[in-house]
Order: C-alpha cells, then structure tokens, then sequence
C-alpha cells in the first residue's frame, strides 16, 4: 500500500469517518436475525485480520491512525454490502482505494470467507460427534478394550462419514427441488442458488437497507474480541483434522524420489532427508505413506515399517494392526507375523483389530493352530467374534479336514444369533459330500432349510454325491428324483453323480433305465456322464462299448480327461492290449504330479495282472518319487514276478 495516498485518503475522510464510528460501536445484537449474524462474523473476522495488516505496514502508525483506516476501509465495505454489490466492489475494486489496498482488502475478504466455510463444516461435525449413533459406536468400541487415541481417531471417522452422507443427501434434496422448479429460481435468484450451503456463507446473504452488526468496538480494545481472536483458527482445531504441510522445491523433489524408488531399494537416506526438510507431523507422514499406497505398494511396505520407530509419527497400537491387515491382505504372512513381533517386543499387546486379522489371515493360510490361538484369545479378552471372525474359523477348520469341529462352531455361531451365509453353509456342505459323510451332508442340507435359504441344484447335487461316494445308491437316487419334482433340471455333474452311485454297486440296469428316462425326457449326455461310464464298461471289460463312449469326446473337440486315461489303462492293461496300454500309460507318467495314490494303486495293479512287469515297476518307482509309499504293492509285484518265472521255468 501506498503510505502517502492512504494517508491523504485518511485525512479527507477523517471527519465523516469518526462521525460514523459511534453507531459503529453501540448497535445492540438484540434484534439480529441469521443474515445479521452472518455479517457480524464477516466483520469482525475482516477487522481482526486487516488490523494486523496494517500494523505490518504502518510501523511507525500509532493506534489512532490505525483505528481510522480502519473505520475508512469498514465503512466502504459496509456502504457496498448495504448496496448488495460487495461481490462487484471485491472483484473488481474501488477507485477510493489504491491498488495495493484493494488488492488487500481482497486477500482478506477471500480469507475471511474461506475461514468461515470451514468454521461451518466445524459447527456441523461438531454436531455430528455428538449423535446418539456415533456416541453409541464409540461405547460399545471402548466396552471391547479401544482406548486412548485410536478410539479418538475412530470417533472422528465415524462423524466425517455421517457429514458426509448429510451433505451428499442434502445436495440431491436441493437437486430435486431445482428440477421442479426451474422457472421460479431462476426469476427469484438467477445463478446463486446453484451455490451449497457451504457457499452460502462464501458469498454472504443477500440484502440492501441499513446493516445492524457489533464487532466489539474498532478500537479492538476490550478483552472479549483479543479471546475470541486468538481462538478463530483454534476453536474446534480437536474436531477438525489437521492438514499436512505444502511440500515444495527440495523437499518435492525428494518426495517424488521417495515414490519412485524400487521394490530392492533402501529408503533409509531419502527419509531422513525428507525429515530434516520437513520436519514432519503425524498428519505429513500419513500424507506420505497414503501417497505410497496408491503409488507404490512395496514400497510403502517398507516405508511404514521404519515410520513406526519415529517419534514424530506418534506411533499406537492401531498403526501396527493397520500394516499387519495389510500385509494379510497381500498374502504376506511372514512380513505380517514380523511386524507382529516388533509390537511384542516394544511390549506392546495386540489389540482387537490385531488378532482379528490374524484370524482371519492364518484361515487363508490354511494355518489352523495360530487361527486357533488368535480366536482363543480374542474370546479370552472378552470380545465377542463377529460373523466375519465365526465364517474365517469354520473355513480354516473346513480346510483342515476337521469338519466336526467346523460343524460344532457353525452351530456355536448360530446359538450366538449370527446367521451363516449360504455359501458357508455350501462349503461345509461340499466338504462332507468329499468325504463321503451322507449323515453330516443331510445336517448341514436341514439347517440350510431351517435358515431359509432355498435348496437348489447345487445343494441336492452335494448330498447325491455323498450318497454316491458313501456306496448308496438308492438313497442318492431318491434325492436324484427330488431334484426333478422341484422343478430342476439334473446337469452333467449330477446325472455323473448318480451314473457313479449305480457303478458302485453294479446294478447295470438301474444305470440303463435312467439313461432311457433322461433320453426320453430330452436331456443330453455330457462328457463327465461319458466319463463315469468308460470308466464302468472298463471294469466290466466292455472294450469295444468304452471306445464307442470315446469318440464322444473326438465330437466335441475335447481331449479325455486324466481320469478317463486311467479307467483305458486299467481296461487295456487287463485285456493285455500292450499298444493301447503303453499309449495310456505314456499319458499317465506326464501327468504324474497330478496322480494320487488310489490313482497309482489302480493302474500298478492293472499292469501287473495284465503282465507288465517292467511297467508296473517303474510306475511303482515314479508313485515313491511322488513320496507315496506302497511296500504291499512292491511285495506284490515281486511275488507276481516270482510265480511268473516258476510258470516259465516248469
């Protein structure tokens, strides 16, 4: 600002100024309504921050001369808000005042309303942190042992995700009503109602005629405005979140350094670099890492696990869980376990969230014994498992081959009024159709009716099986005729199923009469029925009828199956057909890793009751290199070598 042409403005305009300034200071807030209080917040605001600027300028100015450019650049301000054109007068300035202050009333306008935006959003979660419902969050998190920061951070998380839901169901109301009417806003209010309500602070209320407002005296000498001064940019700043720092020039540099770095790099010296740059906040450092987490995953692995030792990161118990949970999330099991440990070493015990997410990561790693020693605890401390901690174990113990145990917890889960999802009741389901457990299978069906959950293909499907599996036949042929009276249409893998149970048994014509039904019925044979059957016309050594059922799968361009190789094999094998045994058995022995024993079993007694010695013994050797062992196979053989060459000898 120009110190000669303010000065000559001031003396000019010193008597009508000081001629106003006593209605400026004695109008009563009585009668103030909303707009009035608005503007009052704008006033004082503005005088509080353009005194200040002043006095940087006007060093030499006693306070005097500082009231009366005060009461100057006040009363301009108020005549144009009096006018409604306050909006025109900052964007485009005044010729009563010079650039430079008209460039600086601007700045000060434009931050006045900037701060009184953001002290509404404060006003609103402030509200918000004390709604019944986050109130009721943030009891029931510390009655399961949150405490301290964390339960602070959680509470204020909570409060923005309501604000935020408010302000984004308010902004469809105000959408709506500007659909129906389009004709009345915009004859009454042009443009400005397209602003939020937030914006509405920004570009004050509109109105002409004589303002009432109170800004404590221009003098700014009572107590009352220097306390509520002070406390503009700090009130509520427990609510608010902090923000980070701007990062520029050398520090930009080694921040983009730092994100850019490779999975094999050591970000050691660039962080340190950043520090003394910085000197960062928690706030800074959660800006980095956030930034990491998008940018670069690996790296911020790393980067988190060093912010943990710094002291200005205020580290607590709720950082350590929040990089284990993602590690989990990668699959990184030990990096998880690690981090686990250091927060063992600091003396540091794992919190709720900690243990809930090794629940749930040593579940999916298929490591029962820890999953089980993170539930235990977790149940010891008080906490009662959730649905999401309930479905992990009942898996984990799924996966483990304990279907008791999962069975057991599946009704402990439902006693504790969680209701299980369908698809873990399909896994269990499925587990015990494996095994060839009709009982379990029929339990597992009868609580998912119970639940309410609609028994289709899929679940008949597992119970046939486990009938199939289990040697029952008739039973699974009953739950087979069920699916139909339901209205469902058998697949491949069901009518395989049932094909399968009446293999176990041998009853050749009941599989023949399903065939004619479901021919007659219009259904079309697929290629696991068409496996199912070679692999039947091939203990029954029906040659040429198993060939016939291959050319099948010549039709639809589709190779056989590994199971299919072996029932040729077996069938070849015994039939003594050496070229087409050598044929299925070069198949097999590529395929050997995927073999299981009952698999190597089969076909090594095959051989050796078609007479393939050498063959039977290097199958036995591949079955051992697999580390099966089979010592009655090779006891077997050999005493089949034996008989052999005494046959030869005599």
């Amino acid at each position: 600002m120009a110190d000669s042409i303010f000065r000559r403005f001031i003396h000019s305009s010193q008597e009508t100024v000081f001629s106003g300034a006593k209605g400026v200071e004695t109008v009563s807030l009585e009668s103030e309504d909303d707009d009035d209080a608005v503007i009052n917040e704008f006033l004082s605001r503005f005088v509080w921050i353009m005194r200040g600027k002043l006095t940087e300028v006007y060093t030499e100015a006693d306070k005097k001369e500082i009231d009366a450019m005060l009461h100057v650049i006040v009363g301009k301000v108020v005549s144009e808000m009096e006018e409604d054109r306050l909006e025109q007068f900052i964007d485009s300035g005044s010729q009563d005042f010079s650039e430079d202050l008209w460039t600086t009333v601007r700045e000060v306008s434009s931050v006045v309303l900037e701060d009184m935006k953001k002290a509404k959003k404060k006003e609103k979660m402030r509200s918000f942190l004390q709604s019944e419902e986050v109130k009721e969050m943030t009891r029931f998190a510390g009655e399961i042992g949150i405490r301290g920061d964390m339960l602070r951070e959680l509470r204020f998380k909570w409060a923005r995700e309501k604000l935020e839901d408010s302000d984004f169901y308010e902004s469809l109301e105000r959408m709506r009503k500007e659909a129906m009417e389009p004709e009345v806003e915009s004859q009454s209010h042009g443009n400005d109602e397209d602003e939020d309500d937030d914006d509405q602070v920004v570009s004050l209320p509109k109105r002409s005629g004589k303002i009432k407002y109170n800004i404590y005296g221009l003098d700014l000498s009572k107590p009352k405005w220097a306390e509520v001064a002070e406390q503009i940019h700090e009130a509520g700043g427990s609510i608010w979140p902090q923000e980070a720092k701007p990062i520029s020039g050398k520090c930009k540099v080694v921040t983009e350094r730092i994100v850019s770095l490779q999975v094999d790099d050591d970000p050691s010296p660039l962080i340190a670099e950043w520090i003394e740059l910085l000197q960062p906040t928690r706030v800074d450092w959660v800006a980095l890492l956030d930034r990491l987490k998008e940018q670069n995953v690996q790296m911020y692995f790393k980067v988190a696990e060093l912010v943990l030792d710094e002291e200005t990161f205020q580290t607590n118990v709720r950082d350590y869980s929040q990089l284990v949970d993602e590690h989990a999330k990668h699959n990184q099991l030990d990096d998880a376990e690690r981090i686990i440990q250091k927060m063992n070493e600091k003396g540091l015990t794992p919190d709720i969230w900690t243990k809930t997410t090794m629940v749930h990561m040593y579940s999916k790693a298929g490591n029962l014994n820890l999953a089980k020693q993170a539930f235990e605890s977790l149940k010891s401390q008080g906490f009662q498992p959730d649905h999401k901690v309930y479905s992990s174990m009942v898996t984990a113990y799924i996966n483990a081959g304990d279907l008791n145990s999962a069975d057991s917890l599946l009704k402990n889960m439902e006693l504790n009024k969680f209701n299980p999802s369908e698809d873990l009741y399909l896994a269990l389901l499925r587990s015990f159709a494996l095994n060839a457990d009709p009982t379990g299978a029929d339990r597992i069906l009868t609580q998912m009716e119970y639940r309410g959950y609609q028994l289709g293909l899929e679940s008949y499907t597992y119970l046939i099986e486990a009938y199939s599996r289990s040697g029952n036949p008739y039973q699974a042929r009953k739950y087979f005729d069920d699916i139909i009276k339901h209205g469902y249409k058998p697949d491949d893998k069901c009518i395989a199923l049932m094909i399968a149970a009446y293999a176990s048994k041998n009853l050749l014509d009941n599989g023949l009469q399903l065939l004619l039904q479901l021919e007659k019925d219009g259904t079309e044979l697929g290629l696991a029925t068409y496996a199912v059957l070679i692999d039947w016309l091939s203990k029954l050594q029906l040659v040429d009828e198993a060939e016939d059922l291959l050319e099948k799968f010549t039709e639809k361009g589709v190779s056989p199956s590994l199971d299919v190789h072996i029932s040729l094999c077996n069938m070849y094998a015994h039939a003594r057909e050496e070229k087409k045994t050598l044929q299925a058995l070069g198949v097999l022995e590529a395929n050997k890793d995927k073999l299981k024993f009952v698999d190597f079993e089969r076909v090594i007694k095959a051989l050796i009751a078609g007479g393939f010695w050498q063959d039977a013994e290097r199958m036995h050797k591949l079955m051992t290199d697999q580390g099966f062992k089979s010592i009655p196979l090779s006891i077997s053989l050999q005493a089949s070598q034996t008989s052999r060459t005494r046959a030869f000898i005599k």
